[in-house]
């Protein structure tokens, strides 16, 4: 282990995160009772340019007057190469009220994107007098983004969740696919005459979790287009999970089971977990670092394997 011990991420439950459009307002209060750990109000995307000022005001209003529970409460600004970032970030801590946790930044390509918004937040809360200080998540959407990885997630003590955004991502790498996230056609191997497809988005989600997991924050994947398609969703999931990955976004509500359901450690999971403890806290007792569990050898760096399971389920329990 490094002298420089890595930080810990924020202890909150962040498995499925629910995106809305803020120009449709009616369905506020309908992502505000469901499952989901985190909502996401968009004014990104989802929001037609013709439609921004309105979506903010429907997004400023619904932050105070829907009852969000204990979620955590996200708004996506526009990126910072539009006319609208500046004007959401204002409008939003100026106007909307201290409910609002967290404000997303999209397509963020260096530090220095982080810089600006921090910047005009801080002088937003600090002329306003808001003592609730605003968090960031970002989205790496671009190549330059997924090259400056490890400077942006060490960019900002405010950032404390990173997701991939698979579509943008994809055209600025110039891949050649419409799909967003899950496997592609043309991604695949050939042994023995059969075809075995493997994940594009693999390499750019393990130097999101390395650059996370080494500045305290949470690593999420990001969207899964075809949300007709359960299994492709689940399978993408599974591998998001397996990686370090905390949770997924949900473009549609019957994704939010599918990430909740992989993203919360299972009950044989978590059994196995506590059983490798006890296991090792025996080895400890009889003055021993190893032990064997299973048929297979378990150490100290069982430990912590075993520790990551155990605390999730605590975590997810207890929200």
């Amino acid at each position: 282990m490094s002298f420089r011990i890595q930080p810990a991420a924020p202890a909150r439950p962040n498995r499925c995160q629910l995106f809305g459009p803020g120009s449709r307002p009616a369905i506020f209060e309908k992502m505000a009772a469901s499952a989901a750990d985190v909502i996401n109000l968009d004014l990104e995307d989802s929001v037609a340019p013709s439609d921004k000022d309105s979506a903010r005001e429907n997004i400023i209003k619904a932050i105070s007057e829907v009852d969000w529970g204990n979620k955590t409460l996200s708004v996506r600004i526009n990126g910072l190469d539009t006319p609208f970032w500046y004007r959401d970030v204002v409008d939003l801590l100026e106007q909307a009220g201290d409910r609002l946790d967290q404000i997303m930044i999209p397509k963020v390509g260096c530090a220095g994107d982080i810089y600006a918004v921090d910047a005009l937040v801080t002088a937003v809360e600090a002329a306003k007098g808001r003592t609730k200080p605003i968090n960031f998540e970002v989205i790496i959407e671009s190549a330059a983004g997924i090259a400056h990885v490890e400077e942006i997630a060490a960019a900002s003590p405010r950032l404390v969740a990173m997701s991939l955004g698979a579509a943008d991502f994809a055209a600025s790498m110039g891949m050649q696919t419409t799909g967003i996230g899950g496997t592609q056609e043309n991604y695949y191997m050939i042994r023995e005459g059969q075809k075995h497809w493997s994940d594009p988005w693999h390499w750019a989600q393990a130097a999101i979790v390395a650059a996370c997991r080494t500045h305290g924050v949470l690593p999420v994947d990001g969207p899964f287009g075809d949300f007709s398609d359960d299994e492709g969703y689940r399978a993408q999931a599974l591998r998001s999970a397996t990686l370090g990955m905390v949770g997924k976004w949900a473009i549609h509500p019957k994704q939010i089971g599918l990430a909740n359901e992989v993203f919360t450690p299972s009950d044989e999971a978590v059994a196995e977990a506590r059983e490798i403890l006890a296991a090792m806290e025996q080895a400890k007792a009889n003055g021993e670092g190893a032990t064997v569990y299973k048929g297979r050898l378990v150490d100290i760096a069982s430990i912590k394997q075993a520790e990551v399971i155990v605390a999730q389920s605590e975590l997810i329990a207890n929200s």
